[in-house]
């Protein structure tokens, strides 16, 4: 090889092409992509098999359960939901509202998701309280007909009195199993509710300086916090 540093950087370049995520191009490209993204998200006529206006009332009787303590509510929201293939929470009031307020500003972001090859990225676009994600893939092929692959409902009726918020979901289960869609929900605690500057900084850069955003971080950020890693997990077995 006449220039061995040369050779060691394209090498370096395929080592680095092989850790690429998933429905990724160059950061370049990804930025434009991002810059187009989500004013469609949330807009979209919904794929097959979500509710359309799916309400609190439409799970429960608010009235009735407004004589019960959070506690009550709590346990019977997770029963109503456990026997069901779905993602569902109960998020205290003091974490949903540092979540909402920073999605007012912030309602766009990333989020990654193990697969056997590396990662598969999916952009998150709030819609009042609905919050909408379909894989950035997704939108680099279809644009502004991209549809929703996941939506997380958040219901903050009970939050004056009860100090609670209860979420569900409802996903597209050709593209998300349950476990997969607690992972992305799960990261929108990691990047929202987070004390760590760091963290919701990446939020911020995605929405105010997509210039400066590195899709790597989300990668970085995720592999430190654990979420996923059962995921990862059994993408290996399946290797062997």
């Amino acid at each position: 090889v006449s220039d061995p540093a040369a050779f060691e950087s394209r090498l370096e370049k395929r080592s680095d092409f092989r850790k690429q995520p998933v429905g990724r191009s160059r950061q370049g490209d990804f930025i434009k992509c991002v810059e187009q993204k989500t004013d469609a998200l949330g807009k979209q006529p919904m794929s097959r098999g979500f509710t359309k206006d799916k309400t609190l009332s439409s799970i429960f009787n608010i009235e009735m359960v407004k004589e019960k303590t959070a506690e009550e509510i709590k346990q019977i929201w997770q029963q109503y939901f456990a026997a069901k293939d779905t993602v569902y929470a109960v998020i205290p009031e003091e974490k949903f509202d540092l979540i909402w307020n920073r999605a007012q500003s912030c309602p766009t972001f990333l989020c990654a998701l193990p697969r056997r090859e590396g990662y598969e990225f999916f952009v998150g676009q709030w819609t009042g309280t609905e919050l909408h994600f379909t894989a950035l893939i997704n939108i680099q092929t279809r644009g502004e007909a991209a549809a929703s692959q996941l939506i997380l409902y958040h219901y903050p009726e009970l939050k004056e009195e009860k100090g609670i918020v209860l979420m569900t979901a409802e996903m597209d289960s050709t593209f998300l199993n349950v476990a997969e869609a607690q992972c992305i929900a799960n990261q929108v605690q990691l990047f929202y509710a987070t004390d760590r500057k760091e963290t919701y900084g990446l939020v911020e850069t995605f929405n105010l300086r997509p210039n400066e955003f590195k899709y790597m971080s989300v990668i970085a950020e995720l592999e430190q916090s654990g979420i996923g890693a059962e995921l990862k997990c059994a993408r290996n077995q399946d290797k062997t």
